[in-house]
């Protein structure tokens, strides 16, 4: 993970895939973070490996985070009940779903204004929005 953001602003996400992400007019490889401070890459490559210190940003961000949607690649997986219970300390929500679920859900939200971060583990195959 950087400390630096990409962009210092939430984003919409344009396409995800080839083991990255589209977002506007630039491109990353590997996984993403979007906080409300930015978007930054992110370390994880396999949701079965995720530990509590992946979460380090997210948890320690200011307020301004309701929940966080967790894109969990191909295939929707749980995190540790250690991350879940730090999460519910923090007053955070956290929502795993697939990439491709979290994304979209992700693109909706930020539109209508909501309070939502999202922590995206990339996949291989390639989505676009239309």
């Amino acid at each position: 993970m950087s400390d630096a953001p990409y962009l210092p602003e939430r984003v919409e996400i344009d396409a995800y895939g080839n083991g990255g992400f589209r977002f506007r007019d630039m491109s990353h490889q590997g996984s993403l973070l979007c906080l409300p401070g930015g978007v930054y890459g992110w370390s994880p490559a396999d949701p079965q490996d995720l530990q509590l210190p992946d979460f380090e940003q997210v948890l320690g961000a200011p307020a301004g985070i309701g929940f966080v949607l967790l894109g969990t690649g191909d295939a929707q997986i749980f995190p540790s009940g250690e991350i879940r219970r730090a999460f519910v300390e923090a007053g955070i929500g956290l929502e795993p779903m697939t990439t491709g679920a979290a994304v979209r859900t992700y693109n909706v939200l930020l539109q209508e204004g909501r309070d939502v971060a999202c922590a995206l583990i990339a996949v291989d195959h390639h989505r676009s929005r239309s």
